[in-house]
C-alpha cells in the first residue's frame, strides 16, 4: 500500500507499507526506489549499495510489516531550514504513523535519523524497539556535528552568495571523477543549497542543551546501537577542525551502556567505516536476527 501523507510543513510524501499486517511494525525512513545508470555508478564508487531501500525492506518484510519513506531525500527536495528541530521531527515521523493507520512500531535509522529515533524515543510511548546505526546513543558527537553542520550551511552560503549556484544535494557526492580516497574534502565547493544544509544545523542547535547520559533511564524498550570499527571522521578546517568519532565513542561505553540494556555491535573490518557500515549486507544481519529475538 502507498499514500501521499501531507506533512508539518505541507508538502506531501509518499509513504509504502509492506508485509504482513498481523506482523509488528517496523519504521523505516529509507527510500526503497533503486538507483540505476550512471548515479548507480557513482554510488558505488562510494561503497553505497543502489538498491539499499529496495534490500532493506525485502530483507524485513516477510517477518514484519514496513512503514517506510525517503525521509531526506524529501526534504532535500522540500527544504525546511528554520523549523527542522528534534520536537518538529517527531512529531513529522508521529503523523505519518497516524494516516498509515499504524500504532505500535519499532524503528531504524542510521547517522542522523538514528539519534531522530532516540529522540522520537523520548516523545512517545509507541515505540516497541529502538535500533540506532552509525550514532552512538551516549556520548554522542553532538557539538562535533554542530560544528560540521554549521561551517556547511555557512560555507554553502558563501558559495551560493559569490557564484549565485545551486547544484543538489548529490553536487556532494560527484565531485569530478575523483574516487573517496582521492578526494581532499578542504577544496570542495559546497554548491549545494544553503537552505538544505541549514536544516541539519537546526537540527543540531536544537540539541546544544541535551544530554543523552541523563536520559538513559527513560527508555525501557529493547535497543541496539551498532557500528563500524572504523567509523571515525576527521574533518578539515572547512568543516571547524573535528573529529567525529562515532566508533571510539561507542566502544568506549560498550560495557556502560549494556549495563543500561542496550544490545552494542561493533562491526569488525578494516573497511568498516560510516558509509560501509550502513549497507544491507552488513546491516541485515544484525537487525534481523535481533528484531525477531526482541519482538517475538
Amino acid at each position: 500500500m502507498k499514500k501521499m501523507i501531507t506533512l508539518l510543513n505541507g508538502s506531501q510524501l509518499e509513504v509504502g507499507l509492506t508485509g504482513a499486517e498481523d506482523r509488528n511494525a517496523i519504521m523505516l525512513p529509507i527510500a526503497k526506489k533503486s538507483v540505476t545508470g550512471q548515479e548507480a555508478e557513482t554510488l558505488k564508487l562510494w561503497g553505497v549499495d543502489p538498491e539499499l531501500g529496495a534490500k532493506f525492506i525485502d530483507g524485513l518484510s516477510g517477518e514484519f510489516q514496513i512503514l517506510h519513506f525517503d525521509y531526506e531525500g524529501h526534504y532535500m527536495a522540500h527544504p525546511h531550514p528554520e523549523h527542522f528541530t528534534p520536537e518538529y521531527i517527531a512529531q513529522d515521523l508521529l503523523r505519518i504513523a497516524d494516516q498509515m493507520n499504524v500504532n505500535r512500531f519499532s524503528y531504524y535509522g542510521y547517522s542522523w535519523l538514528a539519534l531522530v529515533g532516540l529522540q522520537l524515543a523520548l516523545r512517545t510511548d509507541r515505540m516497541e524497539s529502538l535500533i540506532m546505526g552509525g550514532f552512538p546513543p551516549y556520548e554522542g558527537p553532538y557539538e562535533e556535528m554542530r560544528v560540521v553542520t554549521t561551517k556547511t550551511y555557512e560555507g554553502a552560503l558563501k558559495q551560493h552568495e559569490e557564484s549565485g549556484e545551486i547544484h543538489s544535494a548529490e553536487a556532494l557526492m560527484k565531485v569530478e571523477e575523483l574516487s573517496p580516497d582521492q578526494l581532499d574534502w578542504d577544496n570542495v565547493e559546497l554548491k549545494i543549497d544553503p537552505a538544505q544544509t541549514k536544516q541539519f544545523a537546526t537540527l543540531y542547535q536544537g540539541l546544544i542543551d541535551f544530554d543523552d547520559q541523563r536520559i538513559q533511564t527513560q527508555l525501557n524498550i529493547p535497543r541496539l546501537a551498532f557500528a563500524g570499527e572504523r567509523d571515525t571522521i576527521a574533518y578539515g578546517e572547512k568543516f571547524g577542525s573535528v573529529t567525529v568519532d562515532i566508533a571510539g565513542r561507542l566502544q568506549k561505553n560498550k560495557k556502560i551502556l549494556e549495563n543500561l540494556g542496550w544490545t552494542v555491535e561493533i562491526i569488525k573490518g578494516t573497511d568498516m567505516d560510516h558509509t560501509k557500515a550502513m549497507q544491507p549486507s552488513t546491516v541485515l544481519p544484525i537487525i534481523h536476527p535481533w528484531l525477531k529475538a526482541h519482538l517475538s
